[in-house]
């Protein structure tokens, strides 16, 4: 994932080419979710913006959240109600995200040719695909490497 102030510049541009307002707020919303390897959640975020700004209410983050996901600055991980920072909010298409069970770090992929079967399949069934979300639970390559790792006790 880009460092935090390449993707915040990157969202500048985004939005302004999109004629959309990157308020103070929306911006440290982004931030916020762009420094967590992992999801934040809404009142994670809002127990963080009221450090900072003591009138930070729900709605205040929610708005945020909201204007973020319509922009594909974010992405909300469904099964965690947490959000995570988009990479590449220019990639209009569909999206996947790796989450690591253990240490909750948050990769996405775009595999466009899954996005493709699913939208003819959703068709030909007479559906109309207003938003997917493909998440897939399991352990990264950290993870997997660390539980192979013989334990200190075990070499002595």
């Amino acid at each position: 994932m880009p460092e935090t102030h390449s993707l915040i510049q990157q969202a500048e541009r985004h939005c302004e080419s999109q004629g959309a307002r990157f308020t103070p707020i929306r911006r440290r919303v982004l931030e916020m979710i762009a420094t967590t390897s992992g999801g934040l959640k809404a009142y994670e975020l809002l127990d963080r913006l009221t450090q900072e700004h003591a009138a930070a209410r729900p709605p205040t983050v929610y708005r945020a959240l909201e204007f973020l996901i319509e922009q594909g600055l974010i992405h909300r991980i469904e099964s965690l109600n947490a959000y995570v920072a988009c990479p590449c909010p220019e990639h209009a298409h569909g999206f996947q995200l790796l989450i690591c069970r253990h240490c909750g770090r948050v990769e996405e992929l775009h595999l466009d040719d899954v996005n493709d079967q699913l939208a003819r399949r959703a068709r030909d069934q007479g559906f109309r695909v207003e938003r997917q979300t493909i998440e897939l639970l399991g352990s990264c390559h950290d993870c997997l490497a660390a539980r192979r790792e013989p334990t200190l006790h075990a070499q002595s």
